[in-house]
């Protein structure tokens, strides 16, 4: 359609969310908002709303780290701690479309049964609670999954040593957020017989890089797979006048829940 004479890609009822790509920008909540084209991104409208809430952090940071820091070809395979968060669960989708295996670490705690069965169902090769890996040689339990070349740390501590144990000679570590608010110990063999490599990932750095470009298509990428069925994770839909319980339940302080979104 076009506006004073120009030509523009959105239209009166368009689903749109505000691309904003820099460091420290907020996205507030308001009910009227006037911007300039360039920062909206439009959404097609048979994607479920809560996907197009949600597609920009954790499934965007999944799809990054698995392109970001080694060259995975189908065949090979991944490791990662915090298996059960949206990033790990979008980290085993997204492995899976490209034929990469993933090996999964979950806590010991009430319900790790079903959530091995639930990881499972979204495509997870292997899922080990962190009991389960107290042995000698973790590598003996790959079966016939070559050890991996890449891991992802969520949670710090143990867990992230457990990632490392499984890593291939060479292998890239990738922490993204420490969960335990526990210290990454990595022994000195790691470096010198392993030649293992320790690396960070924040999402809005690399939003931080002003690459406009690829964030749509990979937004679109994402949402499409969503759309399809072929990226799924639990959220819930909760109305605004609910907000402090859905505060709550984000923080943790109610056990275990699905992603919160408010509706309006």
């Amino acid at each position: 359609m076009k506006v004073l004479g120009k030509s523009i890609q959105l239209a009166p009822r368009s689903m749109v969310f505000l691309l904003v790509i820099g460091l420290f920008h907020l996205h507030h909540l308001q009910t009227y908002v006037v911007k300039e084209e360039s920062v909206w991104h439009k959404i097609d409208k048979t994607c479920p709303m809560e996907y197009a809430a949600t597609i920009t952090v954790n499934p965007l940071t999944a799809l990054r780290m698995l392109e970001d820091f080694v060259s995975l070809n189908s065949g090979d395979s991944v490791v990662q701690n915090g298996a059960t968060s949206i990033v790990g669960q979008c980290v085993i989708q997204l492995a899976r479309l490209r034929g990469i295996s993933t090996i999964n670490i979950i806590r010991d705690r009430a319900g790790s049964d079903d959530a091995k069965e639930n990881l499972k169902a979204l495509g997870a090769d292997e899922v080990f609670s962190e009991s389960q890996l107290n042995v000698k040689n973790v590598k003996s339990l790959l079966g016939n999954l070559p050890e991996p070349a890449l891991g992802f740390n969520c949670v710090g501590g143990i867990a992230a040593s457990l990632v490392l144990k499984f890593l291939r000679e060479g292998g890239t570590i990738v922490t993204y957020g420490g969960m335990s608010k526990k210290p990454i110990t990595v022994s000195t063999t790691s470096f010198i017989f392993k030649d293992l490599a320790l690396r960070g990932f924040w999402l809005q750095n690399w939003l931080s890089l002003g690459k406009v470009k690829e964030c749509r298509e990979m937004i679109d990428y994402l949402l499409g797979l969503a759309r399809d069925g072929k990226l799924k994770y639990e959220t819930e839909l909760v109305p605004f006048e609910e907000f402090s319980v859905a505060l709550d339940k984000s923080l943790g302080k109610l056990g275990r829940q699905p992603k919160q979104v408010i509706t309006f």
